[in-house]
């Protein structure tokens, strides 16, 4: 499992820059860089609504579609700590995987 850091603020899972949901999948099947993934769990937060109650899910499973990505393992992240950014984003496709790396040294 993978821990897991988020300042997609507008995402209704969002808590204090942590993921509130216990398992996310990151999208980009034929990504090369970190703009052509994506969050795909993303839900955008409506009428300005908190998870007041939510508790941030540290370590997170991530399933990853992006096939290049050096951490990719059997479509799930070998990553230690990932970062998901696309502070406002409305929608899904306006969110990344800033952990993605074609090549990891």
């Amino acid at each position: 499992m993978t821990r897991l850091d988020c300042s997609v603020v507008n995402c209704t899972y969002n808590k204090d820059d942590s993921c509130c949901k216990d398992n996310i999948r990151v999208g980009g099947r034929g990504a090369k860089v970190t703009d052509e993934t994506r969050c795909e769990s993303f839900r955008e937060r409506k009428d300005g609504a908190a998870n007041s109650n939510a508790i941030p899910s540290k370590p997170t499973e991530v399933a990853c579609d992006a096939e290049s990505c050096c951490y990719n393992h059997a479509c799930k992240c070998a990553a230690q700590q990932i970062r998901v950014s696309g502070s406002n984003a409305c929608q899904c496709e306006q969110t990344a995987c800033a952990t993605f790396r074609a090549e990891c040294r």
